[in-house]
């Protein structure tokens, strides 16, 4: 009977687990993979998925040796929507923030 109870269990268990189906992306393999110029000042890279999706960004260091240091990023990403559409982000980020822009991202007011 306790046999019983614990494979009843691992039935409802079983049932009762969400179903999932599959996610194309999840087999995208790395087709590019790029990093150069990294250094103290800054670096760059880029990167491309089978599934389309594509990055690359630089860096560079601003106000070297003062208390102002910071880094200042820039650059771009795109990837395939589930609607098929192909979107582009760029964006930089600096001591003002991240600032991304794109035609499907609201302009502020």
């Amino acid at each position: 009977m306790k046999s019983f109870i614990v494979l009843a269990l691992f039935v409802a268990a079983a049932v009762a687990a969400p179903q999932h189906q599959h996610n194309p992306d999840a087999d995208a393999q790395v087709v590019r993979n790029e990093l150069n110029n990294i250094g103290l000042d800054g670096y760059q890279f880029v990167a491309e998925t089978s599934n389309g999706i594509k990055h690359q960004e630089e860096g560079q260091l601003q106000n070297v040796g003062t208390e102002n240091e910071a880094i200042s990023v820039r650059g771009q990403f795109s990837y395939v929507g589930q609607d098929g559409v192909q979107y582009t982000v760029t964006y930089v980020a600096d001591e003002n923030g991240f600032q991304p822009q794109g035609a499907h991202i609201p302009k502020a007011a």
